[in-house]
């Protein structure tokens, strides 16, 4: 009787987590969403509020969910995860170079142009 009494002890504690962890992802996003809305400052700060917030709920969101240094053998999902870290850098650092190369390559009067051609549709 005693053995199952640990088990829901521990089962309880690890609801305990997801839901600390729930809450601090939705205040890191609230946070984000406000700095967004109502900040009027100088944007890089903002740009540094969000950052600074998005690592913060990705440090939650690996410890807390995905249970990173928790498990027996971390290397795999250490290696796991820092391909990780690296696909997401190359998918989003491709996506800001793409779009800013487009941004420079796109003269004021195309813009008019396709504007013009996508409000006739």
């Amino acid at each position: 009787m005693r053995h199952k009494e640990i088990a829901i002890e521990e089962h309880q504690l690890s609801y305990g987590k997801y839901i600390f962890g729930f809450v601090a992802s939705v205040v890191l996003t609230l946070g984000s969403y406000v700095a967004v809305t109502k900040f009027t400052g100088d944007r890089n700060v903002i740009i540094a509020v969000i950052s600074s917030l998005a690592f913060i709920q990705f440090i939650v969101q690996m410890l807390f969910f995905l249970h990173i240094g928790e498990e027996k053998e971390p290397r795999w999902k250490q290696l796991v995860m820092w391909f990780m870290i690296f696909i997401v850098l190359l998918i989003v650092g491709g996506s800001i170079w793409i779009m800013n190369n487009l941004n420079y390559r796109m003269t004021p009067e195309q813009m008019d142009q396709y504007l013009k051609s996508q409000d006739s549709l």
